[in-house]
């Protein structure tokens, strides 16, 4: 304690981070079985997996149950409300994506499973959900932050900033929803979109410390006011989804679905946008920003020649197609995860 007070560390942060990540662990991993259970007894035929897909999934992957974002959700919730401190408003607008992205994501599980279809809500119904609630969020994040660094885009390794006056909220809406579709794309392999969020959030949680507390001033970053609440937040989900990879990684038992995917790409995304640091999102999180990119060139290339530019989109199906057992593109992916995040945590160093 000593140390960390000589170093001028909020000692008092820390130690609710680490609470907050132990106990969400712990509490996915003594209630992970009794929700998969309970999952199982009311999803007669598990998640429907989609015909166009891999082969392979339909084997191997039928019958699995799915909406386990809902372990990382309420265990996440419920550290955050015992460890945060709630009076800071960023803290209720996480709170708010939460809740508002895992309904939207429940609802599309729920009617997959009670439809026996893999195919729920419209994609225009829910990227209507999701963007309405993230000019909602965007709003609330540019009007909280201090005057000084609202509407700023920080341009990390160059130490620069764009000022991006009204254009800024409708980027943020572009950062929350992108992000919140990236992890959704990405989360079509046994502990491939729960590994990486582990590090994205882990990384974010290291900056939000630093940007709010006078750490920040040392690294040229900007100094948001108790903005270290959020690194609570991030704790929170890194030891959930650490919890829940006990019932995640290959060969999954339960499924994250839209239930977690949706919720938590839509705070990540938050979270860069509260700290300012969005560039360095699509750094940390490249591979879900590969991910979205695979697609977007698999639609735009088919449409144009009739042909498919990969074996198959999302990236990941692609080298599952090309002959990569899953457990080796999870662990390829994971390992291109710590990379880029070790590449983000570069930036705090003056070159």
């Amino acid at each position: 304690m000593m140390l960390l007070s000589f170093f001028n560390l909020d000692i008092n942060v820390i130690l609710r981070a680490f609470m907050a990540l132990l106990t969400t662990f712990v509490l996915s991993l003594l209630f992970g079985r009794t929700l998969i259970n309970f999952l199982r007894k009311h999803q007669h035929h598990g998640q429907p997996i989609r015909t166009d897909g891999p082969q392979s999934h339909l084997k191997t992957k039928q019958g699995t149950p799915t909406m386990g974002g809902l372990l990382i959700l309420g265990t996440s919730v419920l550290s955050i409300l015992l460890y945060a401190n709630v009076t800071y408003h960023f803290v209720w607008v996480s709170l708010l994506v939460l809740f508002v992205y895992g309904l939207t994501g429940f609802i599309d599980d729920y009617i997959k499973v009670t439809k026996e279809t893999p195919n729920a809500l419209t994609a225009k119904a829910k990227l209507f959900l999701q963007f309405m609630t993230a000019v909602v969020v965007a709003t609330i994040v540019t009007a909280a932050t201090p005057q000084a660094v609202s509407n700023i885009l920080y341009i990390p390794y160059f130490r620069v900033s764009l000022y991006l006056s009204w254009l800024y909220i409708p980027f943020a809406v572009i950062v929350i929803s992108g992000t919140s579709n990236g992890v959704n794309l990405s989360d079509g392999l046994d502990g491939l979109a729960s590994g990486l969020l582990v590090l994205a959030f882990t990384f974010f949680a290291i900056m939000a410390y630093i940007i709010g507390t006078p750490l920040a001033h040392g690294f040229a970053l900007p100094y948001i006011p108790r903005s270290a609440e959020m690194a609570v937040v991030c704790a929170s989900i890194v030891g959930a989804c650490l919890g829940f990879l006990r019932f995640n990684a290959p060969k999954a038992e339960v499924f994250m679905g839209d239930t977690g995917s949706l919720a938590l790409g839509a705070l990540l995304g938050t979270v860069a946008v509260i700290l300012k640091q969005e560039i360095l999102l699509a750094v940390a999180g490249f591979v879900f920003v590969f991910e979205t990119i695979s697609v977007i060139i698999q639609v735009f290339y088919y449409k144009k020649t009739g042909k498919r530019f990969f074996k198959m989109a999302p990236i990941h199906h692609h080298f599952e197609q090309c002959g990569w057992p899953e457990k080796k593109v999870v662990s390829c992916f994971w390992l291109a995860g710590f990379v880029f995040a070790f590449i983000a945590m570069l930036s705090l160093i003056k070159f």
